[in-house]
């Protein structure tokens, strides 16, 4: 259609916003203890190359925002993309650690042990860590931090840094998966996954667990 002084401009559609979901890079325990929330945790040498390589792979992306919980682990992860962006990083508790409770500091091998574990694997909607915080509490707490930074970033770019088990349950909801079906979506350190949000439509997913390629190129879906 010709469009002339007189015609008023074709309505635009719903903003989207993109979503980055990148867990920290390695620490000295990762594969072998459920750290939780403990505090004193940093990355290793690994971990810390693990985060630079985050930021050159963001180069290109216009980053409105840049949020991490609050653990050190995830703070230094986003430390090369605060510094790359002239962005500070926001602390926000949704994107904390699930809350291990009695099974915080404990090893992988221990655990492994415990009949419990067959629940976290296979059922673990129906699981709460003891004294600790339940897998649908934790995806509850995300997926609602999630909702609140794109509302407040509609149409922008928000590069969220945080743990295996939550961005896991964040992916599952998006994708509309049970969260008892959630242990087989793999999240490893230093990864990114992408979520893309419209108003009024359902979440697209764009990309899980990758390690590798740019990000210049991801748009809203």
């Amino acid at each position: 259609m010709l469009m002339t002084e007189a015609t008023p401009p074709a309505p635009s559609g719903p903003q989207g916003t993109l979503l980055l979901l990148v867990r920290h890079g390695e620490t000295p325990t990762t594969g072998t203890v459920l750290p939780g929330r403990a505090s004193g945790l940093h990355l290793s040498d690994r971990g810390r190359a693990q985060a630079e390589r985050i930021a050159e792979r963001l180069a290109g992306l216009p980053v409105d925002a840049i949020y991490s919980s609050p653990l050190e682990r995830t703070r230094e992860t986003a430390e090369p993309t605060a510094a790359r962006t002239g962005l500070e990083v926001k602390q926000d508790v949704g994107l904390h650690e699930c809350d291990k409770g009695d099974w915080t500091g404990a090893t992988i091998a221990e655990v492994a042990a415990l009949p419990q574990w067959q629940t976290v694997q296979h059922s673990p909607s129906a699981f709460r860590f003891p004294n600790g915080e339940s897998f649908t509490q934790m995806q509850a707490r995300i997926v609602g931090a999630l909702e609140l930074l794109r509302a407040a970033h509609a149409g922008g770019v928000v590069v969220c840094f945080s743990h295996a088990d939550p961005i896991k349950s964040a992916v599952a909801h998006a994708l509309g998966t049970h969260l008892d079906l959630f242990q087989r979506i793999v999240i490893s350190p230093g990864s990114v996954s992408a979520i893309s949000y419209v108003e009024g439509q359902a979440p697209a997913v764009l990309m899980v667990n990758s390690t590798s390629e740019p990000l210049s190129t991801l748009r809203v879906q």
